[in-house]
């Protein structure tokens, strides 16, 4: 029987600890034994080349499209082998690369970061779930009812479904959630620029500006001021930041693609098609969404073309937006549990609770692997960040809040110094000097992205009563 787990340790089934089936186990051969012959020895080795990489690992099954599809869930590995040792982790590539304390500063900032990501993404999901029971109350009172409801329940059920979801074992075996959640999030996004297309041709002019929201405009928290509108800017910044956050967990996807080619290439055209993709989405829906409502643009575009007509379509978009949203979930909190459970194995190699694994026969589905200490925690987990999002379900804040916290940490300042140390920059040359320049300026940004992201939640809570927000 293989192990299934790259995270954990032997297994133990049913009280009986399982040898570590790893290709380096089986180059050791017993002296004792006379069937040590060379043709033997060759057949072992490649019989178990074929099931494990040259890391001891189980067989790496990623491809192309697989990773491509990790990214385009996160955005909307492993290191290379030929540079040096091979890191399963954003945090051992950091280890290797710079040490010290600066290994347990950047775990902190990136688990603390996915932690908040998961918050984030079950606000989200409730405000599409909520959507689309608004579009079908709408349109069976043709718009006499304002429709008011409490987003409480909608997280529940979301987390809910994350629970179940949650008991994936590991990262690579989400892949094909992966690819369900591009799909789903390639489907709003073409719904949301024909929709913003069509209101815009309907509308007969562009709204908005090239400065943005108008001084004096009526919101939900006020009247707009200087002060808000540049708090709103720096906002802005952040949700940018988040967007592209997806560095704090490309370690994690590399280390699922198979070789050859050489992973590194792989993720490299993987990350170019998908940083391209959703480049465009993005600039697309975004312009149109703000050509399309001007100063009134929601946070959701899809909540802003009318509740009642197309209702069908929206309801159809916002669907896409919760199942894109289930997978992204997974893509961002697998490296989290992976972490938790690899750390907790160590500590308590001995406990059943934690390293057992037992055999549940599942109709259908065959045989599946239950951990105990994954089941209680994974639920835990998913309970806390579903309790926080029902306190605090101030989406745009909350996604401003956390790209502005991972940014400069995460995706400039310690790729760039594991950089410098890579490539053995000399301090004070051109081009330290440069990428200095380059990390301070990320720097500026992200300390005026979470100051406006502040500002913002610090201004929703003077209209905010704890589990009682309604839309």
């Amino acid at each position: 029987m293989l192990p299934r787990s790259r995270t954990m340790p032997s297994r133990i089934i049913h009280g009986v600890v399982e040898e570590r089936h790893d290709i380096m186990h089986y180059w050791k051969v017993d002296d004792r034994t006379n069937a040590s012959t060379e043709t033997q020895a060759m057949n072992i080795e490649d019989n178990y080349s074929k099931s494990f990489d040259d890391d001891g690992r189980l067989k790496r099954t990623g491809t192309f499209w697989t990773a491509s599809s990790h990214i385009i869930t996160a955005v909307i590995g492993s290191g290379d082998p030929v540079t040096g040792p091979r890191s399963y982790t954003y945090m051992e590539a950091v280890k290797a690369h710079l040490g010290g304390r600066k290994v347990k500063v950047c775990g902190m900032i990136q688990y603390i970061n996915l932690f908040g990501v998961a918050i984030g993404y079950t606000i989200a999901a409730s405000v599409s779930m909520m959507a689309i029971k608004r579009s079908n109350c709408f349109h069976k009172s043709h718009g006499k009812d304002p429709c008011h409801m409490s987003s409480n329940g909608y997280m529940i059920t979301f987390g809910i479904i994350e629970i179940l979801f949650s008991q994936i074992p590991d990262f690579d075996q989400v892949w094909w959630l992966s690819i369900v959640a591009a799909i789903m999030s390639f489907t709003y996004s073409f719904i949301g620029l024909a929709l913003g297309i069509a209101e815009t041709t309907e509308n007969k002019e562009i709204k908005g500006s090239l400065t943005g929201i108008s001084i004096g405009t009526l919101t939900h928290a006020g009247t707009v001021t200087a002060t808000q509108k540049l708090w709103r800017s720096f906002q802005a910044l952040g949700a940018i930041a988040f967007a592209y956050s997806y560095s704090i967990i490309l370690i994690e996807i590399q280390d699922t693609i198979k070789a050859p080619p050489a992973e590194y290439k792989t993720m490299k055209k993987a990350t170019y098609l998908s940083i391209f993709v959703t480049t465009a989405f993005y600039m697309l829906c975004g312009c149109m969404g703000y050509a399309a409502f001007g100063d009134e643009a929601p946070g959701n575009l899809l909540t802003g073309f009318g509740f009642y007509d197309p209702y069908w379509l929206l309801d159809i978009a916002n669907i896409a937006i919760v199942v894109h949203l289930v997978g992204a979930y997974q893509v961002y909190c697998q490296p989290l549990f992976a972490f938790v459970e690899k750390w907790s194995a160590q500590r308590w190699s001995n406990s059943d609770f934690v390293t057992a694994e037992y055999d549940l026969p599942i109709p259908f589905y065959g045989i599946f692997h239950v951990n105990f200490f994954r089941v209680v925690w994974r639920t835990i987990f998913v309970n806390v960040t579903t309790v926080i999002a029902m306190l605090m379900p101030f989406f745009n804040d909350v996604v401003g809040l956390l790209g502005a916290l991972g940014f400069w940490p995460l995706t400039v300042y310690f790729p760039i110094e594991m950089y410098m140390s890579q490539k053995k920059i000399k301090k004070w040359s051109t081009q330290w000097i440069g990428f200095q320049i380059l990390s301070f300026g990320c720097l500026l940004v992200s300390v005026a992205a979470a100051v406006g992201s502040v500002a913002g939640v610090v201004l929703d809570l003077k209209t905010y009563k704890p589990f009682k927000t309604s839309y």
